[in-house]
């Protein structure tokens, strides 16, 4: 009898295991960078490299709108943005470099990528023009705008100017030059600052939800960011805020980054959260990940398939749209592949 019970329990374990790992998953990465933060790449056959060996099909493709300066007061070049007291500025160059990499490549290799322009500064009311300038050199190169750095945690202390803001005059110039285009728009807004333990900054967010319905608006890590769990942990209140707005706005689709992971997807032994799988599961084409890497492609693997845990406790369906398909959805309906030249200005 005890022998009977043993085989059962080794078996069971054994089937549980099998059904947990039993989805072969295909990725989009809805969110990463091909450059840091001081315009440098470890290129595009790394990347291809990493894309093939992490199962992505396809990534959206940005570059970085700011860059680091080197400040005269600074003795040693910083390597990350937070390295020193050194400022940032808006680098308008980035979104050649991102079109030069993937214009490079073949037909074929060009359909895996999704090319987001993001090199203007979003205080700016002359944004709209120099994005139309960028969508017209490189005709059928750019499916999206984004990630737009509005309130971003320290970069925006860093950065000179006004605080960019997702509601303000020149991002509305731009949204209606989005949904002129069809293109969707990725933006960072924090949900709140870093003391605040309230949705300081949701209105900003809701109002450009509110006053343009047609555009197809990605928020990026769903409003927070490492550096508001740093100082806060758990934002004990985005989850309902969240539901609200996916409930009040259908433009409104989330990107789940690597920084969502902890602490919200997954609980601190590893388990997927029951009310962020609900949130998923009442609204599955809503939702998609991303690695968010910044330059350097390494880690994108390791980032994409953090998320199968939380992506095996949802139906088969609903994960493979969140792995990979609600990030095609979201792109413009008629795609062209990009020109071999840019054109002249």
């Amino acid at each position: 009898m005890l022998y009977r019970i043993v085989f059962f329990l080794l078996f069971s374990a054994v089937l549980i295991s099998s059904n947990a790992h039993a989805r072969d998953y295909r990725f989009s990465d809805s969110h990463m960078h091909y450059v840091d933060f001081f315009q440098n790449s470890d290129g595009m056959n790394k990347l291809l490299e990493s894309m093939d060996k992490a199962k992505v099909d396809h990534v959206m493709i940005s570059g970085i709108p700011l860059t680091k300066k080197w400040d005269e007061n600074e003795p040693k070049r910083p390597r990350y943005y937070a390295g020193d007291y050194g400022s940032t500025y808006w680098y308008s160059a980035t979104d050649d470099i991102v079109a030069n990499a993937v214009m490079k490549l073949s037909p074929e290799q060009q359909k895996r990528f999704h090319p987001f322009l993001c090199g203007f500064n979003p205080t700016d009311k002359n944004a709209d023009e120099h994005i139309r300038r960028l969508l017209d050199r490189y005709p059928g190169l750019w499916q999206g705008i984004g990630e737009v750095f509005t309130r971003h945690d320290d970069i925006t202390a860093m950065t000179e100017g006004e605080t960019p803001r997702p509601d303000n005059k020149a991002m509305e110039r731009v949204y209606r030059l989005a949904a002129d285009y069809d293109l969707p728009v990725m933006v960072h807004a924090n949900i709140t600052s870093q003391r605040e333990r309230n949705p300081l900054y949701v209105d900003e967010v809701e109002t450009a939800l509110k006053k343009h319905p047609e555009v197809r608006f990605i928020w990026a890590h769903a409003g927070t960011s490492k550096s508001l769990h740093r100082v806060q942990e758990r934002l004990n209140f985005l989850h309902p805020r969240l539901e609200e707005l996916l409930k009040d706005y259908p433009n409104l689709y989330i990107d789940l980054s690597w920084s969502m992971l902890d602490p919200y997807l997954l609980n601190a032994d590893g388990t997927p959260d029951k009310d962020w799988l609900a949130l998923v599961e009442a609204f599955p084409d809503r939702f998609m990940i991303g690695s968010d890497v910044v330059g350097s492609f390494d880690s994108m693997g390791k980032f994409l398939t953090g998320f199968e845990p939380f992506l095996d406790a949802l139906p088969t369906a609903v994960a493979k749209a969140v792995a990979r398909d609600n990030f095609l959805a979201v792109l413009p309906r008629n795609r062209q592949i990009a020109s071999a030249e840019p054109q002249p200005d």
